[in-house]
């Protein structure tokens, strides 16, 4: 029987709530969010019980009911209905959506400043922080969703760009997001990305940013925002007649094998022994502009042989398949080779493109265009949110995807007690991750910290 008053479903929103708070989640959305009307009264709060749902699994506005169930109205105060909620985001223009985005900058800033987001070490001088841009198509149905179209991907749907930072020794973070229309193409918005990305990623760490991108986004906009903002480049080209001939100039001696699927690596001769080779170039990107358009660097290309898919037919010569990128970075810090392997870590921003779409991002759930885009920024938020929650439990789940965070650390049952006007939580004996949790808990939740004079 559903009788218990007394009972939550998701207990650790106690302690995550707890670190947006701490963070300043509602006082940033309360200063900075001029929504009009009724609909925008008290946003910081209206932001923080979105954030909210969203961490403990809601893909839906109907789903923010999960707010007020049980024994949630004794731990939380004010959780706002559902329709309310959607009411407020409904009344978001495009000026308050970019008012939202400098909310989830200023947060996951603050946040960077309570746990160590991309790593806990310094980073040395040769290493880059690593900022990848791309984009993803979000399937809508329904013929009232304003701006859905088919995209590169023949999907219905409306196109989100996203930009994260990470480092060798983290999980990615988004540092900034734009909802777009479905039927844009891939570059449309990326110069303002990509300068609003590094600003961002500047306040979480002093490296020299890297920002990573395919094909689609090699041009002036792109290249030229992150070089001027002091980042290097590292940007997969087209295959035209240009890029073709400067392959062809390209040394038979100045090929080297590198680790690949398949490779042997031979201890006699301290080498690899790889179907995949690299070399790299000198190479001026935007050549055919003035002067200060142009961007010396280097065109580093892998080849792979094209083999003949007919079963014992050979060929009367070897034929390549190439991959080519241009980029900026010092060849005294990454070399040839290691060049080729940190572009190709690249593909890890699809990861956090799945690991959305399998939480806030399964759905844009309003009509409305400019609704949508506030949702996908709450949902970059809560993911945010929920990176630096798993970062402070320590290193098991530090890289682990919101999923599992979710189901480890807020989704743990809890009845709800209180004596002389104290409330406590009793959680389930033997909970596997109760570490984890109570870590988290005393974080946000615990006596501060000792002060010393």
């Amino acid at each position: 029987m559903f009788d218990d008053p007394n009972l939550v479903s998701s207990a650790g929103l106690v302690p995550m709530v707890a670190l947006a708070e701490s963070a300043g989640l509602r006082t940033l959305a309360q200063q900075h969010l001029s929504v009009p009307t009724d609909k925008g009264a008290n946003a910081g709060l209206k932001v923080a019980s979105l954030v909210a749902g969203m961490v403990a699994g809601a893909d839906s506005i109907d789903d923010m009911a999960l707010l007020r169930h049980g024994g949630m109205g004794r731990v939380f105060t004010r959780a706002y209905a559902p329709s309310t909620l959607g009411s407020f985001l409904r009344a978001f223009t495009f000026g308050h959506v970019r008012q939202l985005d400098a909310v989830a900058s200023r947060f996951l800033t603050r946040l960077g400043k309570q746990t160590p987001l991309l790593g806990s070490s310094p980073l040395a001088d040769t290493e880059h922080v690593l900022v990848d841009v791309d984009d993803t198509i979000v399937e809508v149905h329904g013929y009232t969703k304003q701006g859905a179209g088919f995209g590169y991907t023949g999907v219905r749907g409306l196109n989100a760009l996203l930009a994260t930072a990470t480092t060798a020794g983290s999980a990615p973070v988004v540092v900034a997001q734009r909802l777009r229309k479905g039927s844009c193409g891939s570059p449309r918005g990326a110069k303002r990305l990509v300068t609003d990305a590094l600003k961002t990623t500047r306040a979480l760490s002093r490296a020299r940013p890297l920002v990573r991108a395919d094909s689609a986004f090699y041009g002036r906009g792109l290249v030229l925002a992150a070089v001027r903002a002091g980042a290097d480049v590292s940007v997969t080209v087209r295959l035209d007649p240009k890029v073709k001939a400067t392959i062809a100039a390209i040394p038979d001696e100045a090929w080297q094998a590198i680790e690949y699927p398949d490779a042997v690596f031979d201890e006699t001769t301290d080498r690899w022994i790889s179907r995949a080779e690299v070399a790299e170039i000198d190479f001026t990107a935007f050549s055919a502009q003035k002067k200060a358009d142009q961007v010396p660097g280097r065109l580093v290309v892998r080849r792979i042989p094209d083999l003949n898919a007919t079963p014992g037919q050979g060929t009367l010569f070897e034929v390549w398949r190439f991959h080519a990128f241009f980029t900026t970075t010092d060849p005294a810090v990454l070399d040839t080779v290691a060049a080729d392997k940190t572009h190709r870590g690249h593909a890890v921003i699809e990861q956090i493109h799945a690991d959305l779409k399998n939480s806030a991002l399964a759905h844009l759930p309003s009509g409305k265009f400019a609704a949508n885009a506030a949702w996908l920024v709450l949902a970059v938020i809560a993911f945010n949110l929920a990176r630096a929650a798993a970062v402070i439990t320590g290193p098991t789940l530090a890289k682990a995807t919101t999923a599992t965070i979710r189901r480890k650390l807020i989704t743990v049952p809890a009845r709800v007690a209180s004596s002389a006007r104290r409330i406590t939580l009793h959680l389930p004996n033997a909970w596997p991750w109760e570490n984890a949790w109570t870590r988290l808990f005393d974080h946000g939740c615990g006596p501060p910290a000792p002060t010393t004079t």
